[in-house]
């Protein structure tokens, strides 16, 4: 009866991470402020479907975070429950960041916002406070999670590795092509899965301790 949750837990938690590395990959970005405008005027409703899409993976990856429990009863416990609160806010970010492409869709398609005035609005202090605590709590709880899941060794050892080579990688993104950039989450999502996987099907450690 204890884990009766964790199969539907461990489910959502995989195609979150997957519906988040779909999101990240279809979101048109341009390489200013006014391009990206444009290329949303031109193509709005894939524009609003991406939204849509990091809506739904961030309530699914929230309500999966519970299965990081299973694979971190003991050793690593503690370090595992910290990387849950702070990816929670991190995912909630993510919701909170579909939303705000929502809202900035709907200034584009009716001309509620001018180009001159959208890379002003993009550095804007208060805005970039909020997006860089939420880059830090997302970046923050991946790292505590690749800790937690080497000590615990209930995982093979290449899917935290794979998180932290997320992590390495995000303070390079802006020297990167765009497409590489965006394909970088790949790496997350696919270590998300597995952990979620490895969660619905939990087994003794598979490294010593």
């Amino acid at each position: 009866m204890r884990n009766d949750w964790v199969p539907a837990s461990a489910a959502l938690l995989v195609t979150g991470a997957m519906a988040l590395a779909l999101a990240s990959l279809l979101t048109p970005t341009g390489s200013s402020g006014s391009e990206t405008l444009r290329m949303v005027r031109e193509d709005d409703s894939r524009w609003l479907a991406v939204s849509a899409i990091y809506f739904l993976a961030a309530a699914m990856l929230i309500i999966g975070l519970p299965t990081l429990l299973v694979l971190v009863p003991d050793r690593g416990r503690y370090v595992g429950m910290a990387a849950m609160v702070s990816l929670a806010v991190g995912f909630i970010g993510i919701a909170g960041y579909a939303m705000l492409l929502a809202f900035f869709r709907a200034l584009a398609v009716t001309d509620a916002i001018r180009d001159d005035s959208i890379d002003a609005v993009s550095e804007e202090t208060g805005l970039r406070v909020f997006l860089y605590g939420w880059i830090v709590a997302f970046c923050l709880g991946e790292l505590l999670l690749a800790a937690a899941l080497l000590r615990a060794g209930s995982v093979p050892i290449w899917v935290p590795l794979l998180m932290l080579l997320h992590v390495v990688t995000i303070p390079l993104n802006p020297l990167l092509p765009d497409n590489v950039s965006r394909a970088t989450i790949l790496a997350f999502a696919l270590a998300l899965a597995a952990t979620g996987i490895r969660g619905a099907n939990p087994a003794p450690a598979l490294r010593p301790r």
